[in-house]
């Protein structure tokens, strides 16, 4: 059994210092806000379905599972310094070692209880510790994973030891909310229909002075009304 803890933490474990600074990355001029209701783990599309799962045992998959959301940022957000995710989850497994093998021995337990053999509940504990790293995986919402990332893994470090239960119940909705991504929230990021339009210039449209025919081709429509409201400006 210690075998299988050491190796699960050495999996996380990423050579940094153990700083527990404010994070000071700045993506945006104002973030997409990420956050949601509190959970209990068994909500669709939080983590892994544990089937027959007690309350415990459900817990303890939530926090691993937070845990890994933690691992795969201080491995993807290495690309921020300042986000410090590297060692802050190397602070977190030594802070909160003794909360996280028991979260794993229980997770060991479900899987061995809930197995045809004992070959069985390794397979299948392997497979939950795959599938939840790789359900953290994303390239689109990278900003937004890494800044909410930082800010629990920040949060785990001044939280009791023994209470990484109730962060993750609290932050575990935000942290999958962070994996859809959402750009600049102060200003629009992209150009309206009406900045890009021009009026047809097919012939038929002028006259020969240059005149617009409204008989033939309707109404110019423009400038555009939001360039006609800047210029006035």
């Amino acid at each position: 059994m210690k075998m299988v803890w050491r190796g699960a933490c050495a999996l996380g474990v990423v050579a940094a210092g153990l700083s527990a600074a404010p994070a000071s990355a700045q993506f945006f001029l104002k973030n997409y806000d990420y956050s949601g209701a509190p959970v209990q783990g068994d909500e669709p599309g939080i983590m892994q379905t544990l089937p027959d799962a007690t309350p415990t045992e459900k817990t303890a998959a939530l926090v691993w599972t937070m845990r890994s959301a933690l691992n795969v940022a201080a491995l993807q957000c290495q690309f921020e310094p300042s986000l410090l995710t590297v060692g802050n989850y190397n602070a977190i497994l030594l802070d909160h070692q003794e909360e996280l093998k028991n979260t794993w021995t229980t997770l060991m337990k479900y899987f061995a209880r809930t197995a045809k053999s004992a070959k069985g509940g390794e397979a299948a504990i392997d497979a939950f510790g795959t599938r939840t790293y790789s359900s953290f995986a994303t390239v689109a919402s990278q900003y937004g994973f890494c800044r909410t990332a930082s800010s629990i893994g920040r949060e785990a470090l001044f939280m009791p030891r023994g209470s990484l239960a109730q962060l993750a119940q609290t932050r575990m909705r935000e942290l999958r909310n962070s994996l859809v991504p959402y750009g600049e929230q102060r200003f629009s990021r992209y150009i309206g229909f009406d900045r890009a339009t021009l009026p047809r210039l097919d012939a038929m449209c002028w006259g020969k002075k240059g005149e617009w025919q409204v008989k033939k081709c309707g109404s110019i429509g423009w400038p555009p009304a939001g360039a006609a409201v800047a210029a006035a400006q």
